[in-house]
């Protein structure tokens, strides 16, 4: 089922997520719901608080952008076709990232037609566990890296616009303030 995705200015999208203890059939449920929401959106990811539930999941599936590559290990394992390990549901993702930064483009499904350039970390580690209580260890760079550091940044109440330069956000500041009125009267 496609769940409508929150919009900025809603308070949920600055909610730090709880924590998952328990996977069940909510859980299950949301997440293949998530992941189907982000595939109609085209998104590349899609966090808990975009669809109004304020806990530590996220799903990915970058496999859609050809002109921006990824790497991927996967518990060790090099993945040489990211297709065969997408879509990810992660569930409490942690991150440590690397020292060496980049400047990329991004967006966000709740910021429609708003991008910017980002500063991220050009490669990171992740654990995190599956649906079915696995663990998770992935290394990543490229686009993988960037949509997992948004997404995680959403799981802690952090949106993509508070890493813009002064200069983006000015750029965009009628754009905000209108989508931030629009959220308002819904």
């Amino acid at each position: 089922m496609r769940l409508p995705i929150r919009k900025y200015g809603d308070p949920i999208l600055r909610a730090k997520g709880k924590r998952i203890e328990t996977v069940d059939d909510e859980i299950r449920a949301l997440a293949g719901d998530m992941l189907e929401t982000m595939h109609a959106a085209n998104g590349i990811g899609l966090a808990a608080q975009q669809v109004g539930h304020a806990m530590q999941l996220t799903v990915l599936d970058v496999t859609q952008v050809e002109d921006r590559p990824s790497t991927m290990t996967l518990n060790g394992e090099p993945i040489a076709d990211l297709a065969t390990a997408m879509p990810l549901v992660l569930i409490n993702p942690t991150l440590r990232l690397s020292e060496e930064i980049e400047l990329g483009s991004e967006g966000c499904l709740s910021f429609p037609e708003i991008t910017a350039d980002i500063e991220r970390a050009s490669s990171l580690e992740m654990e995190a566990e599956t649906l079915d209580g696995d663990k998770l260890r992935i290394e990543a760079s490229g686009l993988l890296a960037r949509a997992l550091q948004h997404e995680v940044d959403h799981l802690n109440g952090i949106l993509f616009i508070d890493r813009m330069s002064s200069a983006a956000k000015a750029s965009h500041g009628s754009r905000l303030k209108r989508l931030q009125k629009e959220t308002a009267k819904m």
